[in-house]
Parts: C-alpha cells; sequence; structure tokens
C-alpha cells in the first residue's frame, strides 16, 4: 500500500507511530547543529625556535624555483621543508601559507613566526622571522639562502596554527 492512497485520517493515525520509531531507533543520540571546530593551538615557542635552527643549518642552499629541499629551495619551499622538519605541515605556496598561520602583530612576532611580504597583487613571497628584524629565506637565483634583514615595510606576520 503506497501513502499516497492513506486518507487523511489514517496518515493522521500513522504519524505517532512513526515518532515513536524514530524516537526509539534514535535513543542516546542528540540532533544538534555541528559543534564548531576547536581553534589548533599554534605552534609551540620550542617548535619555532627548532624551526629556525632547521632553516640556519640551510644556509648557502641554493634557490631554485619549485623546489622545497633539502639542498635546493624556493622561499615557500624553505618555510615547508623547515616546518616540516618540526611536524608541521604547508603547502607549497606563499599565498596558500596564510591560511596556515594566525595573523600576528608585529609587536608580538617571535622568532620562527613567518614573515609574508605583499603587494597590490597580494603576497609575493615567505620568510622565517630570525629575530632582531631579520629573516631567513630563499629569495631568487644566483642567490642561496640566507638571513638578511626585513627590506620592506609591506610585511605581516604569521603563528603557525
Amino acid at each position: 500500500m503506497s501513502l499516497a492512497r492513506l486518507s487523511p485520517v489514517r496518515m493522521l493515525a500513522i504519524v505517532p507511530l512513526v515518532l515513536a520509531l524514530s524516537v526509539t531507533m534514535f535513543a542516546g543520540y542528540t540532533i544538534s547543529p555541528a559543534a564548531p571546530k576547536a581553534h589548533a593551538a599554534l605552534v609551540s615557542k620550542a617548535k619555532a625556535e627548532s624551526a629556525v635552527d632547521w632553516a640556519r643549518s640551510r644556509k648557502g642552499s641554493p634557490y631554485s624555483y619549485g623546489a622545497d629541499g633539502p639542498h635546493r629551495f624556493d622561499c615557500s619551499g624553505l618555510t615547508r621543508w623547515v616546518y616540516g622538519k618540526v611536524g608541521k605541515y604547508l603547502p607549497h605556496s606563499s599565498s596558500a601559507q596564510v591560511d596556515k598561520t594566525k595573523r600576528i602583530s608585529r609587536d608580538n612576532r617571535r622568532r620562527g613566526d613567518l614573515v609574508f611580504f605583499y603587494s597590490r597583487s597580494g603576497v609575493y613571497h615567505v620568510a622565517i622571522y630570525a629575530g632582531r628584524g631579520d629573516v631567513w629565506h630563499a629569495s631568487q637565483p644566483g642567490v642561496p639562502v640566507k638571513r638578511t634583514d626585513i627590506w620592506t615595510s609591506r610585511v605581516f606576520y604569521g603563528r603557525l596554527k
């Protein structure tokens, strides 16, 4: 017998039965909106310091577009490789790495935070904050991984989630 052939009176008689069965079947389960995602803890100071040490260990490695180590790097390849060494995943793109961080003010930056360089068209470079206004980075062809000062004010800081 199809539901379309039932009279409205019979349908009303079936509703309590269906509800009773539903309550029995789902006893112990609650229906609620999805729980909000827990905020991932930010990277610890110890891991960030270790990341700086890993970056320093790559000093002198040649720049190579698209490379992510262990002997050649581009900018996001270096940050990806370094943070991989301390158990954190980063995509291989400076602009995609922004999404893996929490924005940090200049006053709250610390060694190991990511430094994002930007222009009107968006993020174009990423480096690892080394302290005292310096970064470790792989900048361009012909220039090996090195520590250098932050050369522009068009930067923002991110701490890994």
